[in-house]
């Protein structure tokens, strides 16, 4: 329930905030730039995050926390006319993500005791994915009646009603890595396993930060021959990829469960590869609009198998002792991604005002990531 009313706030703000400034006519660099530097402080608010974890704090300290940092946020965006405002209004919502995500994905293993955590990670995704979902399509709806900036509003409630929550229903305190009576592992042990797994990570996460930020602005403005497409339509859009996300991630995730991490690793990147291909060819045809729609279902199976099976993996390679360290890394996978990606399309989007460039380079790197599929198959075996 904390995941789901999480995602419901954020889904808006986190796919169509680049829409609202778009409209404020913000250049893409400088939307990129916005992004970018909420995800550089969401880097360090993930190492924060993570260090309160590990000193057993409960998982929902950070997650209150980041829900009144974001709700701040919220109000600096809605207003927000100038660089300034944007700036500041993306840094709260970046230490707010930053905060948030390593708690709710420790707190998954620690709440879904005796099951097995791979399911639990495939039902806190499904709803993920509901939230998003449902916060983009409302989104969309607001877009086509010309209130867009309502979408800040949506979040504010959302945290309203998560905090509530959270004072009622606690989440669990973590693991603590001293005071347990176990010997410490050593950094040097346990992270190096690890780093297959989060080269790859850096690069699927980077599919739904552009999601988030490049393709809004892609479909706006756009291809060689496709052309631009009114703000309500786009966000239609990126609401169907985020419903068949939803639609697919619960039985997705629940197959992959079954089987070795790196089955389900190997077949995002694929997906991941096919659906950025066809992204770059939907420019170049006047009818681009039904490859962008085709696109959307190997996108959608691609971040259903990842999301998931990434999560499960960081909890198989890492001792329980550093979970909070462990998950912190693997979210700044998520934010390194989101601060890197953003900018540099912002600026490949400026300068090609097309996104074939932009498609293309991603999809050529998911292909080349599938070599780091096999060291993880084999450090997984050797950890179990």
């Amino acid at each position: 329930m904390v995941r789901l009313v999480a995602s419901l706030g954020a889904g808006g703000i986190l796919y169509l905030t680049p829409m609202v400034f778009h409209r404020a006519n913000f250049s893409a660099s400088a939307v990129g730039i916005g992004l970018a530097l909420a995800a550089l402080i969401g880097t360090l608010a993930r190492f924060a995050s993570g260090a309160l974890l590990d000193r057993g704090a409960s998982c929902g300290l950070p997650v209150i926390l980041a829900g009144l940092s974001g709700a701040c946020g919220d109000m600096l965006l809605m207003g927000a006319e100038q660089l300034p405002a944007y700036i500041a209004g993306q840094l709260l919502i970046g230490l707010a993500g930053g905060l948030y995500w390593p708690a709710v994905e420790l707190a998954v293993p620690l709440c879904a005791r005796p099951l097995p955590s791979a399911r639990g990670y495939a039902l806190v995704r499904s709803a993920d994915a509901a939230g998003i979902a449902g916060g983009t399509l409302a989104g969309a709806l607001l877009a086509t009646l010309g209130l867009l900036r309502a979408i800040y509003l949506v979040d504010v409630t959302a945290v309203s009603v998560l905090i509530v929550l959270l004072l009622r229903h606690p989440l669990p305190a973590a693991p603590s890595s001293s005071g347990n009576g176990e010997t410490a592992i050593p950094l040097r042990q346990w992270l190096p396993p690890l780093l297959p797994l989060l080269a790859l990570s850096l690069v699927a996460t980077a599919i739904p930060a552009l999601l988030q930020s490049a393709l809004p602005l892609d479909l706006v403005r756009g291809g060689l021959e496709r052309g631009p497409q009114p703000d309500g339509l786009s966000a239609l859009l990126i609401g169907i990829q985020l419903g068949l996300l939803l639609l697919i991630q619960w039985p997705v995730g629940q197959a992959l469960a079954r089987r070795p991490v790196s089955v389900g690793l190997g077949l995002s990147l694929v997906c991941f590869t096919l659906g950025t291909g066809l992204l770059a060819l939907s420019a170049l045809s006047d009818r681009g609009l039904l490859v962008v729609l085709l696109s959307l279902v190997p996108l959608s199976l691609g971040e259903a198998a990842f999301l998931p099976i990434a999560t499960e993996a960081v909890v198989e390679l890492s001792p329980a002792q550093h979970g909070g360290l462990a998950m912190a890394l693997f979210s700044q996978c998520f934010a390194i991604s989101a601060f890197a990606s953003p900018l540099l399309a912002g600026i490949l989007l400026d300068a090609q005002r097309h996104g074939v460039v932009l498609w293309s380079l991603v999809a050529i790197t998911c292909a080349l990531s599938l070599a780091l599929v096999p060291p993880i198959r084999r450090q997984a075996r050797r950890a179990s």
